[in-house]
């Protein structure tokens, strides 16, 4: 209970300007869960959630101890999403891991599913919205909706293995760095920058490992089990 108390009180004072424990916490395990994504590790998941829970009690600073917080619902609900699709996620990931092979291949999406994820955008965002403004989230509203469809978005694509969901990141931490700045929450802006320049690494990791896994499975076609044909050879002999 202490530990608790201390956790939901604790501040480091930087010149000025007075930065929540928690939302450095709730960061660096987010960064830990995005690494572990990059190298496609399912200990990512559980990590991810407990940053989320963390960043969960910063968004919603008046109901968690600090009064005078800028709620922001869009950052909020978007850790509420996370947990929800990273259950998934990890459910997913450790299922392919039980059965003998990677937690996940990385492939392309089709186009199909591109174009699911570019309406899904637009139309979330345009929706989401004049929902978070009736709800009192912070100006401008358009970028928290922005941001909560697109994490929703690329949580789930990183689910389903498509290489582009590090795109979707990027996206999103091009409209959170200012927003998350004039909102106060430095912690996550500088992160969120940070985010930017791992996520493009991602996407190269993943591409190229994309390409490994095709270039695997095309010689494993074309050039079959060496041992299998000296066994069959000894056979005929």
């Amino acid at each position: 209970m202490e530990f608790l108390r201390w956790l939901f009180d604790a501040q480091w004072q930087i010149g000025d300007q007075s930065l929540l424990v928690r939302e450095v916490l709730g960061n660096v395990f987010g960064l830990a869960s995005a690494l572990g994504g990059m190298r496609r590790k399912v200990w990512a998941w559980p990590v991810g959630i407990a940053g989320n829970a963390l960043l969960f009690t910063v968004f919603l600073g008046s109901v968690f101890g600090s009064p005078h917080a800028i709620n922001m619902l869009g950052q909020a609900g978007r850790q509420i999403m996370f947990i929800a699709v990273s259950i998934w996620g990890w459910y997913r990931w450790k299922a392919s891991k039980n059965q003998g092979g990677s937690a996940v291949v990385p492939h392309w999406a089709s186009g199909k599913e591109r174009l699911f994820l570019i309406l899904a955008m637009i139309a979330g965002t345009g929706l989401l919205t004049p929902v978070f403004r009736a709800l009192g989230s912070y100006e401008p509203v358009w970028s928290d909706a922005w941001i909560f469809m697109g994490s929703l978005l690329a949580t789930y694509g990183m689910a389903r293995g498509w290489v582009e969901f590090w795109l979707i990141w990027v996206a999103v931490d091009l409209v959170g760095v200012p927003l998350l700045w004039s909102a106060g929450y430095y912690a996550t802006a500088l992160m969120y920058v940070f985010y930017g320049i791992f996520t493009l690494t991602g996407f190269f990791v993943w591409w190229r490992t994309r390409n490994r896994e095709m270039a695997r499975v095309e010689v494993e076609t074309n050039f079959p089990d060496p041992t299998v044909n000296t066994v069959e050879a000894s056979h005929e002999r």
